[in-house]
């Protein structure tokens, strides 16, 4: 039945994952187990299409914690409501697992000198965070700085929802990025 409700969450199925939801509190299920899977599925399926299923979902298995059943019914039936009517993008599960591929099939990166951590002496002589742009002196806090060795591109956002936006932005300092390389590479 967990599977079901899962299945008919991420699937954008409102009435099919309420039935599920009540069959399963009706059957004795632990309201705290349907809240966990809820709180994963914000992650899992959710994701950056709607930033506020997270904080909800933990709010809801919060409440089922200090409040208890039969009252927790409303809280998780608000949750699954949510949960099921959200835009879908499951870009961070596929991000998260480009990033842990890349680690198993390529060598570890060091951290660049400009990142690294310069308090201490020996930090300091190594040069450790020499070159470290601070972002925020920069237009629309981008400085242009690179924070990988060898670049990556790990996340591909969706058009769902927020994440929509969240492209747009993406894009957008793309455009910066390229406009300070382009500028730097002029005054040569």
């Amino acid at each position: 039945t967990i599977s079901a409700f899962i299945k008919s969450c991420r699937g954008s199925d409102p009435d099919a994952a309420m039935y599920w939801l009540a069959k399963m509190l009706a059957g004795g299920e632990d309201p705290r187990f349907i809240a966990r899977r809820l709180v994963i599925l914000a992650s899992e399926d959710v994701g950056l299409a709607d930033p506020q299923a997270l904080p909800l979902t933990v709010a809801a298995h919060h409440a089922c914690d200090f409040i208890g059943l039969p009252e927790a019914e409303l809280t998780l039936a608000h949750a699954t409501l949510y949960i099921a009517t959200a835009p879908k993008s499951n870009s961070a599960t596929l991000a998260l697992g480009e990033a842990h591929r890349v680690l198993k099939e390529q060598p570890v990166q060091p951290v660049p000198p400009p990142l690294r951590d310069k308090s201490g002496a020996a930090s300091k002589q190594a040069g450790h965070g020499k070159g470290y742009k601070y972002s925020h002196d920069y237009p629309e806090n981008i400085s242009g700085q690179d924070y990988l060795a060898k670049p990556l591109k790990l996340y591909t956002p969706k058009t769902a929802g927020w994440e929509a936006k969240i492209a747009d932005r993406l894009a957008r300092w793309q455009e910066l990025k390229a406009q300070m390389k382009h500028r730097k590479g002029g005054e040569r």
